[in-house]
């Protein structure tokens, strides 16, 4: 059985670290990855975001621990809450955005990033959140099919360069 449990604060530097394992495996942030200043800001992010009391939680994380290595994190699903005005089809407005599902290497092909997702999905529903989405990579499309994702819309995308 896997136990998945809500991060607390004490598990940001374990889901940065994750954090950066899924951005190695993306071809498009080659070169990229690595230590850095975004590093100690995602940390404070989360530390701060998932102190937040249960009602005023925007960033809902879950997580498995390592059996074998305590304090480390085997695998993690991790999301934001949005709101924005109600619409025909999402008449709370609220949105679910999915943006890091990463399993360490060690600890791949057990079910640990889906009872993860599955934990973030089921909070999401209890929330009432109309809509959910996320970007997929190759590696992760069949989980996310298999849980009900599909395509919803053609996403355009600006970024704003980082030299600015």
């Amino acid at each position: 059985m896997i136990t998945v449990r809500p991060a607390a604060p004490a598990d940001a530097p374990e889901l940065v670290r994750l954090r950066n394992l899924m951005f190695e495996a993306m071809p498009s942030m080659a070169g990229l990855t690595g230590p850095g200043p975004w590093q100690a800001t995602a940390e404070r992010i989360l530390r701060e975001r998932l102190a937040a009391p249960p009602a005023e939680l925007t960033m809902p994380s879950f997580v498995v621990d390592d059996p074998q290595r305590p304090g480390r994190l085997a695998a993690c699903a991790v999301g934001t809450l949005e709101h924005r005005l109600p619409s025909p089809g999402n008449p709370d407005g609220r949105f679910g955005f999915v943006f890091n599902i990463c399993t360490d290497p060690g600890h791949r092909l057990r079910g640990y990033a889906r009872a993860c997702t599955e934990a973030l999905l089921d909070w999401f529903d209890d929330q009432r959140v109309g809509r959910i989405d996320l970007h997929a990579s190759s590696g992760g499309e069949a989980l996310y099919r298999s849980l009900g994702f599909g395509e919803h819309s053609r996403a355009l995308s600006r970024q704003r360069s980082h030299e600015a």
